[in-house]
């Protein structure tokens, strides 16, 4: 259904957070690795808050409506990261609140509905998100969705497969941007934030700690290994593997994070089932910026 553009699937565990205020955009513009001093209207984006390590902290999925930028983040990380932001407000002009208990998520492969707050997802993945009040979640669900609805696992089956990570399930606390590619969620280009010095000295260097692989999971076990779970190469515990689900074509498939000087083609283990690695994430990425004689 859902590779087809049709049908719709409810997000609605998802945190959502509003941030409002004319000083919104430059603030979190200073907060976090993403660049929105400018953007528009509509235009949906990623941003990191880091440590002042460079690990991710927060993340938010986002898109500002001309007065308001919405976002929604990991199911049970909203109120911390309200917490967070409300410290930094100081002299700005900005409130923070969550809104989980009024708004819900929705995702939808094809185009995007008129007259809703959406936000397009990652290229890779397709589709959009709506922000849907709750008390006419099922109106627009039996409306504009048309009744189709899809389950959690096909969406996480097409997100694994597009190799879109999930900040906190397919990554653990040490993780940094460069590790997952830097995903959409970094803009190289912009002034100081919190943890840029550890982004930019892995991309200008190269060869970030891990890297993020797709693993192919061994079909003949009837079994998903469980997020967090030790990915070994031999004796050797390697990286961990985070999201996993059964494809409608790749069969059982996870995502991955392991360490940058396992081989490309190393087969791996996970809670007993073989798995076979798939590169996302090129273990010499960043290289290609560094000066050469």
């Amino acid at each position: 259904m859902l590779e087809s553009g049709a049908g719709a699937v409810r997000l609605d565990h998802r945190d959502v957070l509003q941030v409002s205020g004319p000083d919104r955009l430059s603030w979190l513009h200073s907060l976090t690795t993403q660049h929105l001093e400018q953007l528009a209207p509509g235009v949906g984006t990623t941003a990191f808050v880091l440590s002042p390590q460079g690990h991710i902290e927060h993340v938010l999925y986002a898109v500002d409506d001309g007065e308001v930028l919405w976002a929604h983040t990991e199911p049970g990380r909203g109120q911390a990261l309200v917490d967070f932001l409300s410290r930094m407000v100081f002299m700005r002009q900005v409130e923070v609140s969550l809104r989980t208990d009024r708004l819900a998520v929705v995702w939808q492969p094809g185009q995007p509905p008129q007259g809703r707050i959406t936000r397009a997802t990652a290229d890779s993945l397709g589709g959009f998100e709506s922000f849907i009040p709750r008390d006419h979640l099922d109106d627009y669900l039996f409306g504009v969705a048309g009744g189709q609805l899809a389950g959690l696992w096909a969406y996480e089956a097409r997100r694994i497969a597009a190799g879109v990570p999930r900040i906190f399930l397919d990554t653990d606390h040490r993780t940094i941007p460069n590790e997952l590619g830097l995903s959409d969620g970094v803009h190289l280009d912009k002034g100081c934030y919190r943890g840029q010095e550890t982004v930019a000295r892995v991309h200008t260097l190269g060869r970030p700690p891990r890297r993020l692989v797709r693993l192919h999971l061994d079909g003949s076990m009837d079994a998903l290994p469980t997020p967090g779970a030790e990915l070994t190469l031999g004796e050797r515990a390697v990286g961990l593997v985070g999201g996993s689900a059964r494809h409608h074509e790749l069969g059982p498939i996870a995502l991955g994070l392991i360490k940058r000087n396992v081989a490309v083609d190393a087969p791996l283990v996970v809670d007993g089932i073989a798995a076979a690695q798939e590169t996302l994430v090129d273990p010499e990425v960043g290289l290609h910026v560094r000066a050469r004689p």
